[in-house]
């Protein structure tokens, strides 16, 4: 199960990444030039961007108890994460696919090559 802190961390891992208070002073973690990824409340969750809306309508079939979404989401790519629901490694890989879809393209370049 990851936490709050899991999160953080490794978010803080991501190249250019650092966080911010938002949306009534909950934490949330930018990249020049956007959010990619921050912590909400009622329902408490991660709240990530996905490659596409299909991408979320399979994370959302797929797996209910994990991937979640609401009304005010509807028509974006993003995905409510129930972060007790994942590990470790899964938050990782959500994280940086979130990164992914909002960091600029230079530093997306620049992670590929990297990874």
């Amino acid at each position: 199960m990851a936490t709050l802190g899991d999160v953080r961390r490794l978010a803080l891992e991501l190249p250019g990444a650092f966080e911010t208070e938002s949306y009534g002073g909950r934490p949330s973690w930018r990249t020049k030039p956007r959010m990619f990824a921050w912590f909400r409340e009622e329902p408490e969750a991660l709240v990530v961007w996905v490659e596409s809306l299909e991408e979320k309508e399979v994370m959302l079939a797929s797996e209910p108890a994990k991937f979640f979404t609401t009304d005010h989401y509807d028509g974006h790519a993003i995905v409510l994460v129930n972060i007790a629901k994942v590990d470790k490694a899964e938050c990782r890989e959500l994280l940086t696919e979130s990164w992914r879809q909002r960091a600029t393209k230079t530093a997306v370049k620049k992670w590929d090559a990297d990874h």
